[in-house]
């Protein structure tokens, strides 16, 4: 604080300084609570699809058994295949609160179905139903995907967010109000001491007209007492009054 000159210039610009300062934190704080509600939404979620996707995963399996034992094996068929993607896996950015998270989305290509003889001589509703399951297993695992992805993102803007509100709110706004305090003593300081400077120099100024009084009186009075008039101040006396033209002698040129 030593190194900041206390002047009015300085002190305008450190409340600046704390304007901005107390403008960014109320910023970060909401951007902060719009992060946390976004964060428990998150996990919410998470939570929710986390617990039915036992549940799938065991109707799916179920599923591929029924199909198996009805169908016989018919996973080397599908091996044959030309194994065309008919889902894909779309990729999206969402922004919340200036943080950007990425989306993961299902869609199909709408390629045509490879092996759709399956099933002809039996168990054609099985594999139907796997597909199904499978299909809907497939969603669940994307949106799951998805959901941890932005919960990890969101997580580590959180903790950037808060570090940096913490940082205003404990280290750079009181450091800032130490040094505004510190100009303002200073600046009484200097008042002060102005002030005492002038009161010194008005009390000699009224001293040296008190004695400048004194000293007019005491001559006042001697001369009184000599019996002379008593000269007044600002008495403008014609000096010609007195002149008499007869009192001086001819000059002969």
């Amino acid at each position: 604080m030593s190194e900041v000159p206390p002047t009015r210039m300085n002190q305008q610009v450190f409340k600046l300084k704390k304007k901005a300062a107390e403008s960014g934190h109320r910023l970060l704080k909401k951007k902060a609570d719009a992060l946390k509600v976004r964060f428990r939404d998150y996990a919410k979620s998470i939570a929710e699809t986390k617990s039915g996707m036992a549940a799938d995963s065991s109707s799916a399996f179920f599923s591929l058994t029924q199909a198996e034992y009805a169908a016989g094996n018919f996973k080397q068929k599908v091996s044959e295949g030309s194994m065309t993607a008919r889902v894909r896996v779309g990729a999206g950015i969402d922004n919340v609160a200036g943080v950007k998270l990425p989306v993961f989305t299902y869609f199909e290509t709408g390629a045509a179905t490879d092996n759709a003889s399956l099933g002809l001589v039996g168990g054609g509703k099985k594999i139907q139903l796997v597909r199904e399951k499978y299909s809907a297993l497939l969603q669940n695992l994307i949106k799951l995907a998805s959901l941890q992805t932005s919960f990890v993102t969101l997580d580590e803007a959180m903790k950037v967010t808060n570090r940096r509100v913490n940082a205003l709110e404990n280290v750079t706004i009181p450091k800032i109000q130490k040094v505004l305090d510190y100009i303002e003593r200073e600046l009484d300081e200097l008042e002060r001491e102005d002030f005492t400077r002038l009161k010194l120099v008005q009390s000699k100024k009224e001293a040296e007209i008190e004695e400048d009084r004194k000293r007019k009186e005491a001559a006042n009075q001697e001369r009184v007492s000599k019996g002379l008039s008593i000269s007044k101040e600002n008495d403008q006396e014609d000096i010609t009054a007195n002149f008499d033209a007869g009192d001086d002698a001819d000059v002969v040129f």
